[in-house]
């Protein structure tokens, strides 16, 4: 039986056969860069548009949701931690699969998540793109799509620091408005505002107008699918620590403060939005939850600032996603997964070839969306919906073997270690199991079971191409060794 070798601990110090190529990823990230993108990771864009929805649906008691959602990916990430520490890279996930279940395992998960986020990036830039119009009706709205994309592709073209300094900024107002919604929105709430004409409510809209769960606490599983997808991108900084100096320590520090950046930035402002407004109030569908709140205690304008922060989180994911994609395409040429150019890097130590792949597929995804918007961009959009949660049980499995592997080869690395192991990861397995298989009775047009079936579908697709590719490297092994 042969042995697999050791996952490589920084992709920019070598390639998949351990020789150098190319100039590698370069340590480009600074300190304050990562921090930014662990915190403003879990801010996406979802928070500020979904949540009304999942408000409507189920209540004040949308923050069982949030907490029990928030709670599985603190899991997600902790064993996700746990890997990344003994042994960063810009693979993530992928790699660590790669090593404890097999190439197959590698090549379908990396695949599957880069498929991700350049439909992502379709979508972002069109909600960009909308927002962008609103104000400058001038330029058509495919015209700002485009605009948008071409920007954040030279960003990312630059340098790993360019995309870093744009993401730390994105981040930082997203961070900045939410914590100044959480204080302002809490003075309203105890009547403690100056000018705020908001009654003072206290913590009774929790509670009156039909209790905590008004339509039962069967809603609380309808508010997990409409929530779920918003915590998507926490792995980003496991993927982006690989270019910073110190990605043992990044990772380690990320990891350990995942709890309470979900706790203050979701917690933390829908209870705020729950506890300004009654759940029922029309304008949380009608202006969404966050800009209802800020008309309720007189912010003037909120409408165009929600707009502003939206499009600042619009752009945040854009730029994030392209830079996830094309980090994951590089380390799947790295492993030879993907065509050889994705492995070579500029002199600055970007893989030009993994980004231009990446966005390409990007801006024909956006085509798609405005010529057959409820077909083909439809079937893009369900076909990727569940790849979220095939990721975090990938982890969990990668884990439950990693973690036997780290103690056998390398125990000095296990920094950060899942708490209850294998207890809790386990648990996690059938947290996430039971919300695919919750999915599948949500029948609407584009609801969670066709998000499902046609997730599994791809999923299987990719998955039949990575036995495929096994089967024929084995054979060509064998032929080598084979004498004729």
């Amino acid at each position: 039986m042969t042995t697999r070798p050791p996952v490589p601990t920084l992709d920019r110090a070598t390639s998949a056969d351990g020789a150098p190529e190319g100039s590698g990823l370069r340590a480009g990230l600074k300190d304050r860069h990562l921090s930014m993108i662990a915190i403003g990771g879990v801010i996406g864009a979802g928070l500020f548009v979904g949540s009304g929805s999942g408000i409507a649906a189920a209540g004040p008691g949308i923050l069982i949701s949030y907490a029990l959602v928030g709670a599985l990916v603190v899991l997600v990430m902790r064993m996700l931690g746990e890997m990344a520490a003994a042994n960063p890279t810009s693979g993530s996930f992928s790699a660590y699969a790669d090593r404890a279940l097999g190439r197959w395992a590698g090549f379908t998960i990396g695949w599957l998540y880069w498929f991700f986020w350049v439909v992502v990036l379709a979508v972002e830039a069109t909600a960009g793109a909308k927002i962008l119009t609103g104000w400058i009706p001038a330029v058509p709205q495919w015209g700002w799509a485009l605009i948008v994309m071409v920007v954040l592709t030279a960003t990312n073209l630059g340098s790993v620091g360019s995309y870093g300094e744009f993401e730390f900024w994105f981040a930082g107002i997203k961070v900045v408005a939410i914590a100044a919604f959480i204080v302002v929105g809490g003075l309203a709430v105890f009547g403690l505002l100056p000018g705020s004409d908001h009654p003072a409510t206290g913590l009774s809209n929790l509670t009156a107008h039909g209790g905590f769960l008004p339509h039962g606490p069967g809603a609380i599983l309808t508010g997990i699918l409409m929530v779920v997808f918003s915590f998507m991108g926490s792995e980003i900084v496991t993927l982006a620590a690989g270019e910073t100096e110190n990605p043992r320590a990044a990772v380690t520090k990320a990891t350990n403060s995942v709890i309470w950046r979900i706790a203050v930035f979701y917690l933390g402002s829908i209870l705020v939005v729950v506890s300004l407004l009654r759940w029922d109030d029309p304008a949380i569908l009608k202006d969404g939850s966050y800009v209802a709140a800020l008309n309720s205690i007189g912010i003037p304008h909120a409408g165009q600032i929600m707009n502003a922060i939206v499009l600042t989180s619009v752009l945040s994911c854009l730029n994030s996603g392209l830079y996830t994609a094309s980090r994951m395409a590089f380390s799947l040429g790295r492993r030879g997964d993907a065509p050889v150019p994705f492995a070579r890097t500029t002199g600055r130590g970007v893989p030009r070839a993994a980004i231009l792949a990446s966005v390409v597929f990007g801006f024909v995804a956006v085509a798609f969306n405005y010529l057959w918007p409820d077909t083909v961009f439809q079937f893009l959009l369900n076909s990727s919906g569940a790849i979220a949660l095939f990721v975090w049980l990938v982890i969990c499995f990668s884990q439950l073997r990693m973690r036997r592997i780290i103690q056998r080869e390398t125990p000095d690395r296990l920094v950060v270690r899942m708490w209850l192991y294998p207890y809790l990861t386990w648990a996690t397995i059938a947290m996430i199991t039971f919300v695919l298989c919750y999915m599948l009775t949500d029948t609407a047009d584009g609801g969670g079971r066709d998000q499902v079936v046609l997730s599994t579908l791809v999923a299987v697709g990719v998955l039949g191409v990575a036995l495929l590719r096994d089967r024929l490297r084995r054979d060509r092994a064998h032929d080598a060794v084979t004498p004729s």
